[in-house]
């Protein structure tokens, strides 16, 4: 069998996804026979404008994004939209959901809302996708509707988790896609919080297999049912099956360090 290739493409500001996805990136490769390559916004996380090397997904089977708030120009936009027309997989993490933030004047304005075509995510931020506050936390169980998919192999819940809850409903999950795991708010930072969809799969108009999950914060992934939930969406998003049993935790020290912009 051609060994798959997974590529990552990172650059998020707050969460540290071109942190947390290399020793993601090196499981993969170190136990589970996966080709990776990492891509991260140059020079730092801070920059907006330049994610180097997105011609690697011109040969991806499997595309796992972490972004935030990025202004890339057309030429690297379209390595990203024609990976996803092709049908490719595609993986999101966290803000990945508000990948794009491109002014109202500009050409690719559209982009901001490249989430929900891709993941079935919330289209951009605002208009009723935000979030709890920085001191909530979340309660995480698993939904009857994903209880068997084989994504949750393995995954044991309810837990805890250090990301808040973003609120996606009732723009996300779409209605065909299949809800895996629930958040509920703790010490959320208004009084009306509720409940809200944090892990999903789906197909997207363009064929591709989609995980989507709006965990991601550094500590969620020193947490077992995390991670065992994410190395199995990426083999189910190549059609593999999933590793039972699996290779068990890795290290992941990368720490939040907050708004760095």
């Amino acid at each position: 069998m051609p060994e798959k290739h997974v590529v990552f493409v990172t650059g998020d500001h707050e969460y540290g996804g071109e942190e947390t996805m290399p020793p993601l990136a090196a499981e993969l490769e170190r136990n589970y026979d996966l080709k990776t390559t990492v891509l991260k916004s140059y020079p730092d996380q801070n920059a907006e404008e330049n994610i180097p090397g997105l011609e690697a997904l011109d040969t991806a089977d499997l595309a796992i994004f972490f972004l935030r708030w990025r202004r890339l120009p057309e030429d690297q936009v379209k390595h990203i939209e024609d990976c996803m027309k092709r049908g490719t997989a595609l993986m999101g993490f966290r803000t990945t959901s508000h990948s794009f933030k491109y002014p109202d004047d500009h050409p690719l304005v559209h982009w901001n809302a490249w989430a929900a075509e891709a993941f079935g995510a919330p289209p951009g931020w605002g208009n009723g996708h935000t979030h709890y506050g920085h001191d909530s936390s979340t309660d995480v169980s698993i939904m009857d509707e994903g209880k068997d998919h084989p994504v949750m192999t393995g995954v044991d819940g309810p837990f805890h988790c250090r990301s808040w809850v973003y609120h996606v409903t009732p723009m996300s999950p779409p209605a065909d896609a299949t809800p895996l795991l629930l958040g509920h708010p703790v010490n959320p930072r208004t009084e009306d919080a509720e409940d809200n969809p944090v892990a999903w799969v789906w197909q997207n108009q363009h064929g591709g297999r989609v995980f989507f999950t709006t965990l991601g914060h550094p500590e969620d992934f020193k947490e077992e049912p995390v991670v065992r939930l994410v190395v199995n969406a990426i083999h189910w998003c190549l059609d593999l099956p999933v590793p039972d049993p699996w290779k068990g935790m890795f290290k992941m020290d990368a720490p939040y360090q907050g708004m760095r912009k």
